[in-house]
């Protein structure tokens, strides 16, 4: 389940790929299907996609098919923004987001200066990510590099393209759990050294927000990217009102939340903001045009209470931006991307918007590929990519069966996966070519 192999190997199975991005074009034209398509991969990569019998004269001998005739198979799912040692508080009740961080998640968090603890940790977030058919992931990890350590080698074994960082907290946090603007930057900085395009690793610079650093750590961070201009940088903001206003007394001198991260050079292609609900009309255009992206975090928006994120005004608005759909496990509240599209449906909804299910599929893999810039590697299928791939059972539960046999079309099969679907409709992932999960029979 691991490694690579010299040996090609073809999925045949009703293929879904993106040929346009449905939120410009009619969304039902933005996607090319084959019934009965193939998928060719040798060394890691997408040889060729159409259909099978166009396919199957040119395999190169000795190719393994694996058969998912009458099974879904997607460009793997991207979740743009998580926090992988949250995994444990996912599921608490009862606070908003400041409350929630002081009640829940500093405590978890406070456990990853042991190595061993992360190691256990990393172990179960990926193998519930790719039980969810989650190929690649944006990932917070927590202020101890121990803690980014153990993802980066967990994904490793995998051949993951995993992005990720220490998290820099400086201020407004447990003495446990904070850095300095220098340690922080030195620790960074050896992590970028070590693991930075080390197999499919990529690192990920992480001010967790605003309110715990202080001027000069986020100085420090927006150095160590200059240094660094192929790593990226995730932070949070926008994500709750309180917040905003907690902002504003610490940056009293910042125009808005976008423009702190703004005045310290930490906008711009390759970085990723986290919720951005709550935007003003200035902000949207700073992220627009730094060409900045957005992860939207539906079951985490809604599960804290934070606000409704305006998908249509992200797409549509006169300062459009690249955004991305995310689980913020453990904010979240769940794993599954179908499950946290649907909380998008819902939410747009609420915003008398209706997200076709085209849109909601782009938004879990090439938008938030592109939300990345990794558009050119990961996200969908076609001959070059890597070869992340999901396979998904159109009738994983009794309701789902009854619901598909009245579903004419694929738009109505797709947005019955993401409505009724969850982890049960995971029918195998794929990473790097190399089946990492299959759903037991």
């Amino acid at each position: 389940m691991t490694g690579r192999s010299d040996v090609p190997r073809a999925l045949r199975g009703h293929v879904l790929q993106f040929n346009a991005s449905p939120f410009c074009e009619d969304p039902t034209s933005a996607i090319t299907d084959w019934q009965d398509g193939l998928i060719v991969i040798q060394d890691g990569l997408i040889h060729a996609v159409g259909q099978a019998d166009d396919l199957m004269g040119t395999l190169p001998e000795g190719t393994i098919i694996e058969d998912h005739s009458g099974k879904l198979i997607l460009p793997g799912f991207i979740d743009c923004h998580a926090h992988y040692p949250q995994s444990e508080v996912i599921a608490s009740y009862g606070t908003q987001l400041i409350e929630w961080l002081n009640t829940y998640t500093f405590p978890a968090e406070a456990k990853f200066r042991d190595k061993a603890y992360a190691q256990a940790a990393a172990n179960v977030y990926l193998a519930e990510s790719f039980r969810n058919g989650i190929t690649s992931a944006s990932v917070y990890c927590t202020v101890h590099p121990e803690s980014a350590e153990a993802l980066f080698e967990a994904a490793s074994t995998f051949s993951m393209r995993m992005i990720a960082g220490k998290v820099l907290m400086d201020r407004n946090a447990p003495d446990n759990l904070r850095d300095t603007a220098q340690s922080g930057y030195d620790d960074s900085k050896r992590l970028i050294e070590a693991w930075h395009g080390k197999r499919r690793n990529l690192y990920c610079i992480t001010p967790r927000f605003a309110p715990t650093s202080t001027p000069q750590q986020l100085e420090a961070a927006g150095a160590l990217w200059k240094e660094h201009p192929g790593t990226l940088v995730q932070t949070h903001t926008s994500e709750n009102l309180k917040e905003i206003e907690w902002v504003k007394t610490l940056y009293p001198d910042h125009t808005d939340y976008v423009g702190v991260y703004e005045h310290f050079g930490l906008l711009g292609k390759g970085s990723i903001l986290g919720h951005a609900i709550h935007l003003s009309d200035r902000e949207r255009a700073v992220i627009s045009e730094s060409g900045t992206g957005v992860a939207h975090c539906p079951t985490s928006n809604t599960f804290i209470g934070s606000g409704l994120f305006d998908v249509k005004e992200a797409h549509y608005g006169a300062h459009p931006f690249r955004v991305g759909l995310a689980t913020d496990v453990g904010g979240g509240s769940s794993f599954s991307m179908l499950s946290t599209m649907r909380t998008a449906y819902e939410i747009a909804q609420l915003r008398g918007y209706s997200l076709h299910p085209a849109q909601a599929y782009y938004l879990a893999t090439v938008g938030s590929a592109k939300a990345l810039y990794l558009e050119d590697r990961i996200g969908n299928l076609m001959p070059g990519m890597e070869a992340d791939i999901t396979v998904i059972d159109m009738h994983s539960t009794e309701l789902i069966r009854h619901r598909m046999s009245y579903a004419d079309t694929l738009t109505e099969a797709l947005f019955t996966q993401m409505i009724l679907g969850d982890d049960r409709a995971i029918a195998a992932t794929y990473v790097n070519g190399k089946k990492v999960y299959e759903k037991p029979s």
